[in-house]
């Protein structure tokens, strides 16, 4: 079963380390990436860049509005995601423990993942 593995913290408080930490904190990570990948069960990962950089388009009206920013106000952001190859949610709660081993504070929203391909068939 296919898991996404949301990564959440506060914006400012990750985008305020310095060079040096944030790599610190990349190396742990690396060691987590590389168990995965050489179990070939890490799939698709990336880091998004800050709210900042975000576009909201709101779909509850037509036409559609289109604003600047992330949708939800809160107090942790969505920074990233996995995308983990697992037998169950136990698997998939390993992996997030051993990132947030890597990568303490925040949270991590795990869901798993119905893929949704039009135009095939569904297994």
């Amino acid at each position: 079963m296919l898991y996404a593995i949301l990564c959440y913290h506060d914006e400012s408080f990750v985008g305020s380390w310095s060079r040096e930490e944030d790599a610190a904190v990349m190396e742990k990570l690396k060691v987590v990436h590389g168990k995965l990948a050489e179990a070939g069960r890490l799939g698709p990962a990336a880091r998004l860049l800050p709210t900042t950089a975000a576009t909201t388009l709101r779909k509850d009206s037509e036409p559609p509005v289109v604003i600047d920013g992330p949708f939800a106000e809160t107090k942790e952001q969505l920074l990233g995601f996995y995308v983990v190859e697992c037998d169950g949610l136990d698997g998939a709660l390993e992996v997030a423990r051993d990132l947030g081993r890597a990568n303490p504070g925040g949270a991590y929203e795990i869901r798993p993942i119905g893929l949704f391909m039009p135009g095939t068939a569904q297994p």
